[in-house]
This record gives structure tokens, sequence and C-alpha cells, in this order.
């Protein structure tokens, strides 16, 4: 009786030595995993800032060239009303 007591003690230290091995070796991958998800992170950010920065000049653009049509129809309509009619 003495003896599968003492195995189990022995089992019982040998798990508990495993089971903070096994830890120690987890928090590494999940340090590595956590550094990788920075890393992805900051090429999302960099992707997405990229895209707005296209979005805007696309969009500015479009604005001006609006703008820039009516006001060329605004100077056709009082070049219309300055000009000479004979009648």
């Amino acid at each position: 009786m003495k003896s599968l007591y003492g195995l189990m003690l022995s089992l019982l230290l040998i798990a508990g030595v495993w089971a903070q091995t096994a830890t120690t070796t987890t928090t590494t991958k999940q340090d590595q995993g956590a550094g990788q998800d920075m890393k992805d992170a900051g090429h999302d950010v960099g992707r997405a800032t990229k895209k707005t920065g296209h979005k805007i000049k696309h969009t500015t653009k479009k604005v001006v060239h609006k703008g820039a049509h009516e006001t060329k129809k605004g100077a056709d309509k009082v070049e219309d009303k300055t000009a000479d009619h004979s009648q």
C-alpha cells in the first residue's frame, strides 16, 4: 500500500512539472503569436490608410471637377445675359 501511495505521489509530481513546462512553452508560443498579431494589425492599418487615401483623392477630384463644371455653367449664363441681343 505504501508503494502505491509513493507511486501516486511521484506521478503527481511528474504531472506538475510537466504542466509547468507545458505552460511555459504555451506562453512563449502565445507571445510569438501576439507579436505576429501586432504585425498583422500594423499591416491592416497600413492597407486601410492607403485605401482611405485613395478614396479621399477620388472624391476630392470628383468635387473639384463638379465645381469647375458648375462654375463654367454659371459663367456661360452670365455671358448669355451680357451678350448683345439685337432685336
